[in-house]
């Protein structure tokens, strides 16, 4: 990456998956959930790029790949869709634009929901990588996207410096992102 790359504001899509929101029948409760959890989180300045699409498979591997390729966001955040209902294609569609599949995401998120709700086993949230972005799927509920991102958000810079990403900075009295020691 060059300096100008590494100067760069980073881009962080924030993608939220919903029949009903996507089409105004509800307000879009998740997107603006994950926004202020990263503002909370994160200390460095960064650009946020949101959709509010449908639960259809080909818009969201679309969506996905404009955020990744066009937009150049090096984190993409979705809500939505990862349960196991007929339209819930979230994580079908993330695993289908992804180079690689990160499990340890989504076996940390279930196992933090698990300590809130038994139905945490219906969830099916993935994390992968296409290209030098990391795309993390969370749940739909609110205060759901919030325990699983403050729980995986300690890998995430680290994750994105391994991918020659802008390098994330932390408010550590919220989040404390692990880097090994050099």
């Amino acid at each position: 990456m060059s300096t100008a790359d590494t100067m760069k504001t980073p881009r962080i899509g924030i993608v939220t998956i919903s029949d009903r929101a996507s089409q105004g029948i509800y307000e879009d409760l998740g997107g603006p959930a994950i926004r202020a959890c990263l503002e909370e989180i994160l200390a460095c300045p960064w650009e946020a790029v949101p959709r509010l699409i449908p639960d259809d498979r080909p818009t969201i591997e679309a969506t996905l790949r404009q955020l990744c390729d066009e937009e150049q966001c090096c984190l993409v955040v979705t809500t939505g869709g990862t349960g196991p209902a007929r339209r819930d294609v979230t994580p079908e569609a993330t695993a289908a634009v992804c180079d690689k599949v990160l499990d340890g995401f989504g076996e940390l998120m279930r196992a933090v929901s698990l300590r809130v709700v038994p139905t945490a086993i219906l969830s099916r949230q993935i994390a992968g990588i296409r290209g030098s972005t990391l795309i993390v799927n969370l749940p739909g509920k609110p205060s759901a996207i919030r325990d699983c991102l403050l729980a995986v958000f300690p890998a995430i810079p680290y994750c994105l410096d391994l991918l020659d990403g802008p390098y994330l900075t932390t408010n550590e009295a919220v989040v404390q992102a692990f880097r090994p020691k050099k």
